[in-house]
């Protein structure tokens, strides 16, 4: 296996499929959604918020490329605190709010299909990019 940082190709690889991965991902869980900042969640906000989760996904990996760790453990732990308190802020500060379709997690109290949203695009993204 090539690491990112000397195979460009690589790393080009693991955004773009990470890109599109969370797109879907945001797209179809977008109706468990009431809304974003107080309008319509958007194709644009969409994207962006895609656009977001590659970026972290991409960061995750590289991180535990540079300190030698395991890279599905750094990009499945770190996605699942990332997008916890991502989570935490947004409810907290009215960014978006749920429906009541939302599954949530006890004690937790978000939203079950956010927070396993990274971790889980972020170890499929990550183990393709390995074995391609």
């Amino acid at each position: 296996m090539h690491e990112i940082g000397r195979n460009p190709k690589k790393f080009i690889f693991l955004f773009l499929f990470a890109l599109i991965l969370n797109w879907v991902w945001e797209t179809t869980h977008s109706v468990l959604y009431v809304h974003y900042q107080g309008g319509a969640i958007t194709p644009f906000v969409l994207l962006r918020a895609a656009l977001v989760d590659a970026i972290v996904i991409l960061a995750l990996a590289l991180l535990a490329q540079k300190f030698k760790l395991n890279k599905s453990t750094v990009v499945v732990t770190g996605g699942l605190i990332i997008a916890i308190v991502i989570e935490l802020w947004a409810l907290e500060t009215g960014r978006w709010a749920y429906t009541a379709f939302m599954p949530i997690v006890p004690i937790l109290n978000v939203g079950l299909t956010p927070i396993l949203q990274l971790a889980l695009t972020g170890y499929i993204s990550e183990k393709l990019l390995t074995v391609s």
